[in-house]
């Protein structure tokens, strides 16, 4: 009589068309058990399948309660995740990405079987056809975000998507205002209409959060601004919505230009019937796009080097640095999350600020401050005897293994000391003292030490004898 399988140890068998299945009850991720049916060409393929479906299984790791297509998945992901969870310009630029890219592309593989090889000749094809990499970077991101929500959900085990190998993004180069260029920008803006929007700009508000702002966040009697919302175009609407993160969220102090410059817009400009501050002369919210072509039209007017408001930012961080402003400080200010977003991507140096920086530290090395008063360490002579050049006048003799030790020891290196390092020493000469009685003190060890090895030869000579 054959034996009967006991429960969860599955089946195995072979159809008429020869293909082998093994069959078994899994718990799945809705809590119900599921009989999963699974395929292959040979009992032992088979076989190896259902052991490693049952240690799975044993493990508590949950079968899927359906076969996803990942195309399938990506449309649950859109509505049962981004769109509750993340911001509405997020779900726009995730929602594109799925319609236009993922779905046509890929989207017609099971879930379960997605690998390596397969997600790679997408991204390759991607490139291929004259997708910049930008685009690609944007891509794979949205696809990663969402196979790790499938791994959470244990519907898979691994995220394929973060093993794609890509090429290396490349920043766009930015270059900030410098001081003169944000000069003549306000000094330009200054009887505009929004003149009071542009000065917050410095500020390094998101062009979201200046437009953002209402009135009741203009705090004068604390002499604060908070930043509590941000304005966006999302599709063709304009919508009002949190911060971009909860760093974002920040008060800044409300200095005596910005208030009287606010307070000459209320006066002038300010539309009833709206709590925001900056407005179409109709009440409207301003949108983004027109704002952003308003400040270029303002540069090109003016004869500005034109940049995008965002680049303002930038300036912002740039200039704040070179003021010496803390890092810690600058990321307050702006917003950001991480700081070294704050350190890496809006701080910027140029050639002026890499010159003073080498310079400063040239005339630190090279350039005593009295040269008549530097002692010449090479050779014990007078700076009398060396040249402005600090080279020995009167065939001075090279420096000794004493003199180049004294230079180190005492701060700095051979021949590039300067009139402050050598002050930064209390006294040469007692340190060439002690250099000296140290030199007679390791002779007179050696001699000791010589004698000792000449007396215990002898001593084992005559013993041998």
């Amino acid at each position: 009589m054959a034996r009967r399988n006991a429960n969860g140890e599955g089946t195995i068998y072979q159809r008429k068309d020869g293909r082998w299945v093994c069959s078994i009850k899994v718990e799945t991720t809705s809590g119900m058990k599921k009989r999963v049916y699974i395929y292959g060409k040979t009992r032992a393929e088979i076989s190896r399948k259902l052991t490693e479906l049952k240690v799975k299984n044993d493990q508590g790791i949950m079968a899927a309660d359906r076969s996803w297509l990942l195309g399938d998945y990506l449309d649950y992901w859109l509505d049962a995740v981004v769109k509750s969870n993340r911001r509405a310009a997020t779900y726009a630029q995730c929602e594109t990405i799925v319609r236009l890219y993922l779905k046509p592309g890929i989207g017609n593989m099971p879930i379960g079987r997605l690998a390596v090889p397969g997600v790679q000749r997408y991204i390759n094809q991607l490139l291929a056809g004259g997708h910049s990499v930008p685009k690609v970077h944007v891509i794979r991101k949205v696809l990663s975000a969402a196979l790790t929500r499938a791994e959470r959900e244990e519907l898979i085990t691994r995220n394929v998507a973060r093993l794609v190998e890509l090429p290396p993004e490349e920043r766009k180069e930015i270059k900030p205002w410098s001081v003169e260029e944000v000069a003549r920008f306000l000094e330009a803006t200054r009887p505009h209409r929004f003149y009071a929007a542009y000065l917050l700009l410095f500020y390094g508000l998101r062009k979201g959060e200046l437009l953002g702002l209402r009135w009741q966040d203009i705090d004068v009697a604390n002499s604060k601004i908070h930043v509590r919302q941000q304005l966006q175009r999302v599709g063709r609407q304009i919508l009002i919505g949190p911060l971009k993160t909860t760093k974002s969220r920040r008060d800044l102090p409300l200095l005596e230009p910005v208030r009287l410059a606010l307070a000459d817009y209320y006066e002038k400009s300010r539309v009833e019937g709206t709590d925001l501050v900056f407005t179409t002369p109709e009440g409207n919210p301003i949108d983004p796009g027109n704002f952003l072509r308003n400040f270029k039209r303002v540069c090109q007017q003016h004869g500005l080097r034109i940049i995008t408001v965002h680049t303002i930012r930038h300036t912002v961080a740039t200039l704040l640095k070179k003021q010496r402003v803390a890092d810690r400080d600058i990321q307050l200010i702006l917003g950001h999350s991480r700081i070294v977003t704050t350190q890496e991507v809006y701080q910027h140096d140029d050639d002026e600020s890499r010159h003073t920086a080498l310079q400063g530290l040239t005339g630190a090395l090279l350039e005593p401050s009295n040269t008549q008063t530097v002692q010449s360490v090479r050779s014990g002579l007078p700076s009398a005897v060396i040249d402005s050049n600090g080279s020995c006048q009167n065939g001075c003799q090279k420096p000794s293994f004493m003199d180049r030790v004294a230079s180190i020891i005492s701060g700095g290196a051979y021949r590039i000391r300067t009139d402050g390092l050598f002050h930064a020493i209390n006294n040469h000469t007692t340190l060439a003292a002690r250099l000296t009685e140290m030199d007679a003190n390791l002779k007179s060890s050696r001699r000791q030490l010589v004698l000792g090895v000449v007396a215990v030869s002898v001593a084992v000579k005559e013993t041998r004898d």
